[in-house]
């Protein structure tokens, strides 16, 4: 039953969205930059795995990834303000990633790539030490403390970054979410992380900061509501979780 007081001329039928999504996840599966392998069961991983340099981005410049990349709007911003260096965006949501993939194909961005899998499974993606740096951005805050487990940021995340991340690699964080903020700040000092940087209110306090230089659609969206952005840079310690 539609809701009453709805009226019908702005309602968008789900199987079109349903269909716009099915075309923009098959149209993924024809770019030269997008990965979205099935289960691995080669205990080898992906076969980019310690090989993106050579074989896919051919240059020696530092891997850079975003994670949850969403449409990737991040993950190209990047690469095309810092062609010096590779960036790849990660994410589950393959039907997202497709304007962000489409993008850079179309404006033959050459240190671009997407890879669609499970944050928890990047180190099948990647090797021990293959990546400089993370950038998690406007992740989902997981408000429940219950959920805290699922957060990018939560203990049992970093063991998997620590996995491929190079020992000076840095994770730069930025969110709306004070809750999400607040938790990273107690997971670093906690585990004798090294905090290189935070602010309550990035573009109040700290606008010379990278991380003001590229804006997503959401977060302009959030300043022009008045809401401050969060951002916090650290480095993991090494041996923290390590049993």
């Amino acid at each position: 039953m539609r809701p009453t007081g709805v009226d019908p001329r702005n309602v968008i039928p789900y199987c079109t969205v349903s269909k716009k999504k099915l075309q923009h996840f098959a149209e993924t599966a024809t770019f030269p930059n997008f990965f979205q392998p099935g289960p691995i069961n080669d205990p080898a991983g992906f076969h980019l795995k310690g090989k993106w340099n050579i074989d896919f981005f051919k240059n020696d410049h530092p891997i850079f990834l975003e994670l949850g990349c969403g449409k990737g709007e991040y993950t190209v911003g990047l690469a095309k303000k810092y062609p010096e260096r590779n960036y790849i965006g990660v994410d589950i949501k393959g039907a997202r990633m497709w304007r962000g993939a489409k993008t850079s194909v179309e404006e033959q961005i050459p240190n671009v790539a997407f890879v669609r899998t499970q944050i928890g499974s990047i180190p099948n993606y990647f090797s021990s030490p293959e990546v400089s740096g993370l950038w998690i951005t406007f992740p989902d805050p997981h408000t429940p403390s219950a959920r805290q487990n699922k957060r990018l940021t939560c203990p049992r995340f970093l063991n998997f970054y620590r996995s491929i991340l190079k020992s000076d690699a840095i994770i730069h964080l930025k969110t709306d979410d004070n809750g999400l903020y607040e938790y990273t700040l107690e997971v670093i000092a906690s585990e004798g992380h090294t905090l290189h940087f935070n602010t309550a209110d990035l573009y109040q306090e700290a606008p010379g900061e990278e991380a003001a230089e590229i804006q997503t659609f959401y977060e302009h969206m959030w300043l022009k509501e008045g809401k401050s952005i969060k951002y916090l840079k650290f480095s993991l310690n090494q041996t923290a979780g390590i049993v």
